[in-house]
């Protein structure tokens, strides 16, 4: 079940003191039981695609001197050549989209197991930490994917001309049997095109999956916003105990539970009414921001900015001045 060293432990001398988020979430080793184990398959079917999907656009390197020599010189020869280096980078935007589908189903279902029912979200944590450990890994791939999805701006270009050459037809439909439609119809390049355009679309598609598990299931909202924060606690108190970093077999541990703790606040702000940053919030965001401004920049700078340029209620009125003062670019 993972190395579970206690769970809200409160400070003996003080019975009525705050609690405090003593757990330690095995990220590396946590096994399914047999009560975890049907949805444990089903999401980790997912996750085993999501390290390949990540390879794919880390390494995109777009078709932007094709592009502009067919642009320049519209002639058949170099229309084909601008094709040919364009089609398979399509292909690997449109694997990139259907696995954004396939973590559009998982996530509800995952949830449907970890917030609701007889046990309290603490609980949860404590009874399914296999589980727990899949959402974070799902966290972990929505803020690469995206970090490295903002760093490339050849996707767009190179989707936009793919959608411009299919419309013209020409070449591209002289190679498809008649009353054939390319191997993308109309209404999947739509919503690819939508898909793209967000700066950071996996974390809209598990925003949005979020949000509707939630609209789905009313009477799990406080539970689901309660896990959100107490897990995203958990996380910030494994990283400011060193005897709990210790127990980390890998050192890439630390940053995924960095990722994942910042992936929390955002969902949180994404899910709960008031959002992550308003006074009445249950997540500690001051602790986490300042925690996070201490480790190196090449760290922090891309979850500070996650957290300012990603979260839905940061510039809303009722944030606290000294939370934009310490989130301020």
């Amino acid at each position: 079940m993972g190395k579970l060293l206690s769970l809200l432990s409160r400070d003996e001398s003080h019975c009525c003191s705050s609690p405090r988020y003593d757990i330690f979430l095995d990220f590396e080793n946590a096994a399914p039981t047999m009560t975890e184990r049907d949805v444990y398959d089903d999401v980790q079917r997912v996750l085993l695609e999501s390290e390949k999907i990540l390879e794919e656009i880390q390494c995109y390197k777009g078709a932007g001197k094709e592009i502009r020599e067919a642009i320049a010189d519209p002639s058949r020869i170099s229309q084909e050549r601008a094709w040919r280096a364009v089609k398979p980078l399509v292909d690997k935007l449109l694997c990139c989209y259907n696995h954004s589908l396939k973590l559009q189903r998982v996530v509800p279902r995952l949830l449907g197991s970890l917030v609701g029912g007889a046990m309290s979200p603490t609980q949860h944590l404590e009874q399914q930490q296999a589980l727990v450990k899949q959402f974070a890994e799902i966290l972990e791939f929505v803020l690469k994917f995206d970090e490295y999805k903002m760093k490339t701006p050849a996707i767009q270009n190179d989707f936009s001309y793919y959608r411009r050459s299919v419309s013209r037809g020409g070449i591209i439909n002289s190679d498809l049997p008649p009353g054939e439609e390319p191997h993308i119809t109309a209404e999947v390049a739509n919503r690819m095109s939508l898909f793209y355009a967000q700066a950071t679309p996996m974390l809209k598609v598990l925003s949005e999956a979020t949000s509707q598990f939630v609209n789905d299931n009313q009477q799990d909202l406080e539970n689901t916003t309660e896990t959100l924060s107490t897990m995203a606690k958990v996380c910030l108190r494994m990283l400011e105990n060193p005897k709990l970093v210790a127990q980390f077999s890998r050192e890439e541990t630390s940053l995924l539970v960095l990722r994942v703790m910042v992936g929390l606040i955002i969902l949180y702000d994404w899910v709960h009414p008031s959002g992550a940053f308003c006074r009445s919030s249950s997540v500690d965001v001051k602790g986490c921001v300042k925690f996070l401004q201490q480790q190196p920049p090449t760290k922090a700078e891309p979850l500070l900015n996650a957290l300012r340029y990603t979260t839905k209620h940061l510039n809303h009125p009722s944030t606290p001045k000294n939370i934009k003062s310490l989130l301020a670019a």
